[in-house]
């Protein structure tokens, strides 16, 4: 005779066993408009050349054939050679699309000027001076002048800076 708890169990195997694997999110290149074209279009891409076009090489190929921006190393300087190489069109340069789908956030309990000690790490790089300094140990980044480029996130000693992807 099974007790209440196999019951339970058996009631609730169906349902656990079912578990759909979140779709990843991924920074993307600039100058779309359309961030669905990516899984339609650049899968199809033999070329790469948007990865290959790209001087910062911060332009990656993810597992499913798709560009990604991988900002360990460099940023985005807006340059506009891999829409150049763009062949299906998925990167076009258009009045309203140079910018990266995301927000950049500076994680306080990371972030070493947050916890008192003098680093400018993040601020530094900025070419659009979107990281403010209220004091010597209070940075925030301005949403409004940030481009989401990725310098900052390449020069965080402590990985302290965080985004959000928009429109995913």
């Amino acid at each position: 005779m099974s007790s209440r708890r196999d019951f339970f169990k058996k009631l609730v195997e169906p349902i656990s066993s079912v578990k759909e694997e979140p779709t990843p999110t991924f920074l993307r290149p600039p100058y779309t408009n359309d961030l669905t074209l990516f899984d339609k279009e650049c899968i199809e891409c033999e070329s790469k050349a948007c990865a290959k076009a790209c001087d910062e090489n911060i332009i990656v190929i993810e597992a499913k054939g798709t560009p990604i921006l991988n900002f360990r190393k460099s940023g985005c300087t807006f340059c506009q050679d891999c829409a150049n190489a763009c062949k299906r069109d998925v990167l076009k340069i258009t009045d309203n699309n140079e910018k990266i789908y995301a927000t950049f956030l500076i994680n306080k309990q990371s972030c070493m000027a947050h916890n008192g000690s003098i680093c400018f790490s993040c601020k530094e790089p900025c070419i659009d001076d979107a990281i403010l300094f209220k004091g010597m140990f209070e940075p925030i980044i301005d949403s409004e002048k940030c481009t989401s480029c990725g310098f900052c996130l390449s020069r965080c000693p402590t990985n302290a800076i965080e985004y959000i992807i928009q429109g995913a």
